[in-house]
């Protein structure tokens, strides 16, 4: 397969392909019967310790792709400044072989998750599923390429393979950067952002992208268009939650 390279115009594109697909993703929640994706789990349950005091995140990747240790830890980071769970955030990693794909399908995403997930809801513990894979999205164009999606309430995919094409070279993010702005933001909608399950303090969702932030500079505006926002994932910086988002999932239990 011919390697694809990629410039500063590309990424941006690749960034926009992420926010796009948050907003068809978090439409989709079908499920298949018995399945763990079919795990029921509010917004305000990841965000409060009402119900759920503790959360217990499954990270399965397939083998040799492996998230990195520091951005794993950036996250943990993030949800511990966002969620309250008195008793702590915990993350599990488990492995798996290749399916055999190169391009898969949410159908196929919902598949390996029924068989291979093994974190359940349970007591005071809630539980979050994301997936590694080795290769590319189904609805993957020729010049935009998805590098993760939400496909269900507590349920994501990255798309690992994909990023580390995009990130780690000259001119280009750091795997960790990117692996952290993908799985943040997707999370985030998890948490209900924008509009999503929790609800606005202040009107500032961007209703013509969707589930997503009006502010250009948020981590949940819809497109990374800007040199400021590039020059910050550059820099190994990922864009922050703006007010008007921290202030949705105060509103919903979070902190």
């Amino acid at each position: 397969m011919k390697k694809i390279l990629i410039n500063t115009g590309l990424f941006i594109l690749l960034l926009i392909s992420i926010t796009v697909l948050f907003f068809s993703c978090t439409k989709d929640k079908k499920t298949a019967p018995n399945s763990p994706a079919s795990i029921s789990a509010s917004a305000k349950d990841y965000l409060s310790s009402t119900d759920y005091d503790k959360l217990v995140i499954q990270i399965q990747y397939v083998n040799g792709l492996q998230p990195t240790a520091g951005a794993v830890e950036d996250i943990k980071t993030f949800l511990s400044n966002r969620l309250n769970k008195p008793n702590g955030i915990e993350v599990v990693y488990s492995n798996i072989n290749s399916p055999g794909r190169s391009v898969y399908t949410i159908e196929d995403i919902r598949n390996i998750e029924a068989i291979n997930r093994t974190v359940k809801n349970e007591g005071k513990t809630i539980t979050s599923y994301i997936l590694f894979l080795d290769g590319e999205y189904s609805q993957n164009t020729s010049n935009s390429k998805t590098l993760g999606v939400a496909f269900g309430s507590s349920s994501m995919v990255i798309f690992e393979k994909t990023i580390r094409d995009f990130s780690g070279g000259l001119g280009q993010p750091s795997l960790g950067a990117a692996e952290v702005l993908v799985t943040e933001h997707e999370l985030c909608h998890i948490l209900g952002l924008v509009n999503n399950g929790s609800n606005m303090v202040a009107a500032h969702q961007d209703e013509t992208h969707g589930k997503h932030c009006n502010n250009s500079n948020c981590l949940m505006y819809y497109e990374a268009e800007t040199s400021n926002i590039l020059n910050n994932l550059l820099g190994n910086n990922v864009p922050s939650l703006d007010q008007n988002c921290i202030n949705d999932l105060k509103a919903n239990g979070g902190k």
